[in-house]
């Protein structure tokens, strides 16, 4: 069944990672049901939670390599005009300018973080909240005044570096407050959907290989997943590479008001599993 949960898991959040719909709320909800890691059913409750949190490590380590190949060739040119192009390196400082504040204040309250927030309830609410301003943002005027990635401001990429710090907490969603943060600073839906998938390379790198990186110092990573784990990446890439295609395509013709009304129905999902004792 771990197997199938590998599967599952790579899948749904190798989709909703770059979706602004909370890939932490899935896998709140798919881990319960899925019962993952049955293998490890009898172990302690911090053993349990540290096998998903690793699973959900390497999913993101998947969605990171998606990203760098889906944008490979932008890369490539990126770094060959980084020493002679002064746009280029305007660009990559917006970039750092916007994973600073996450970055640091990450670093600082992660444990408080996961010690008091991570909890369904407040992943619940978040979802919902998350939903409503989502839906708020969509129903004002827009007139982006932003249409490339070239000419974002630094006072812009700070803004969405300040949204994105309120992803910090569970179930708000990395790619949702920084897609918001880009629409209220003023960037086109494109721009803001290419940028966050462009500071997903720091911001989601870093956070993941942080935390493996702190699961195998305290010898907590649990080596008998490792299959499991490695599967999970694989699918996580393949799908999140059709994840970024697809929604770059969707934003072209659409609005996010339809992940403003599902975040919204998963929040209460939920808060209603909760009731009924399926989610602890």
């Amino acid at each position: 069944m771990d197997f199938v949960a590998a599967i599952v898991l790579g899948i749904a959040l190798g989709i909703t990672e770059f979706l602004p719909i909370s890939s932490l709320g899935h896998s709140l909800v798919l881990e319960s049901l899925l019962n993952f890691p049955q293998s490890l059913a009898t172990a302690s409750p911090d053993a349990i939670a540290n096998a998903r949190n690793a699973l959900s490590l390497f999913i993101q380590g998947g969605a990171v390599l998606a990203v760098i190949v889906y944008y490979a060739r932008e890369l490539l040119a990126e770094i060959r005009k980084l020493p002679t192009d002064a746009v280029t390196r305007r660009m990559w400082l917006n970039i750092l300018i916007a994973f600073i504040p996450v970055g640091v204040l990450g670093l600082i309250f992660n444990d408080p973080i996961k010690k008091y927030l991570f909890a369904p309830w407040v992943v619940a609410l978040a979802l919902i909240v998350g939903g409503i301003i989502l839906l708020v943002v969509e129903q004002r005027a827009y007139k982006p005044s932003v249409t490339s990635l070239e000419t974002v401001t630094p006072r812009q990429a700070l803004l969405i570096g300040l949204a994105q710090i309120t992803a910090l907490i569970p179930g708000i969603s990395r790619s949702g407050s920084t897609i918001v943060g880009g629409l209220l600073a003023g960037l086109s839906r494109e721009v803001a959907t290419s940028f966050t998938f462009f500071l997903f390379i720091p911001t989601l790198g870093a956070a993941a290989g942080y935390e493996l990186f702190n699961q195998v110092r305290k010898h907590t990573l649990e080596t008998s997943l490792l299959p499991y784990f490695a599967l999970a990446f694989v699918i996580a890439f393949v799908v999140s590479l059709i994840a970024i295609r697809v929604l770059l395509r969707y934003i072209g013709t659409h609005n996010f008001k339809v992940f403003g009304i599902y975040r919204i129905v998963v929040g209460v999902l939920i808060l209603v599993l909760i009731a009924v004792n399926v989610i602890h």
